[in-house]
């Protein structure tokens, strides 16, 4: 472990695997508290016998990111702890349905704006005036290069991923006189569960580990990070300003 985080408190949605198992894994390596937020219990569990086994620290909490009301509780739970929330790692999503727009059952494209925006905004509403409390809020929002992109038959994605990263330039704009500092985070194509079902036919073993990114992300967690209101793509490992971003 360092000590990089040490006093810290992160909340990582999506952490029971793939990317956010990965990242809360390594905020609390680097001696943050981690604020687990997953459906599968099981995955939480695993999660906290292996930050337990490395020295960290870590709190469970069992959520549908469509409990909005679970999602207020969470924010009010840490409010009554710890009184601020240092980090937050946004990375619980769905691919949703992928087929023509006007294919696409009603329900199924309701359930990917649920999760993916919905969902996001809540979380923010509940845990931004936690994050003000800190004397360097970080706030990382896990993207994509779909909105930039607009690839047929992906409608409901990219549309629930460039509704978020405008809810987070948003944000952005209405924290500049704060400390908090605000990320998007493209990871590109990785090994986890939503590539596979996106292209089924892809052998996994050709793509990055989502341990990989966990790295860069830790890097935007820190309280000496300044990158604010920008576009990371982990592919080229670039920090990109909004307008440079090519489709």
């Amino acid at each position: 472990m360092t000590e990089a985080l040490k006093g810290r408190v992160a909340v990582v949605t999506g952490a029971s695997r793939g990317i956010g198992y990965y990242a809360a894994k390594e905020l609390a390596a680097n001696g943050a508290h981690v604020i687990a937020v997953a459906r599968t219990v099981g995955g939480l569990e695993e999660l906290d016998d292996e930050i337990k086994a490395a020295g960290g620290s870590a709190t469970l909490v069992p959520l549908d990111m469509t409990d909005y009301d679970g999602l207020d509780r969470l924010g009010a739970a840490i409010y009554e702890r710890w009184q601020k929330l240092d980090i937050l790692v946004a990375n619980a999503g769905i691919l949703g349905q992928t087929s023509p727009l006007g294919h696409i059952d009603p329900k199924k494209f309701d359930q990917v704006m649920a999760i993916n925006v919905t969902a996001n905004w809540r979380l923010l509403r509940s845990l931004d005036p936690l994050l003000r409390q800190s004397d360097a809020g970080r706030a990382v929002f896990l993207t994509s290069s779909a909105p930039h992109k607009c690839k047929a038959y992906w409608g409901p994605y990219s549309m629930s991923k460039s509704a978020l990263e405008a809810m987070a330039r948003t944000y952005v704009n209405e924290t500049q006189k704060t400390p908090i500092r605000t990320i998007l985070v493209n990871p590109g194509p990785m090994r986890t569960a939503m590539r596979a079902r996106a292209m089924p036919g892809e052998d996994p073993e050709t793509l990055p580990h989502p341990g990989e990114l966990s790295p860069a992300i830790l890097r935007f967690c820190l309280p000496d990070s300044e990158a604010n209101g920008l576009y990371y793509d982990h592919p080229s490992g670039e920090l990109r300003e909004f307008q440079q971003i090519a489709s």
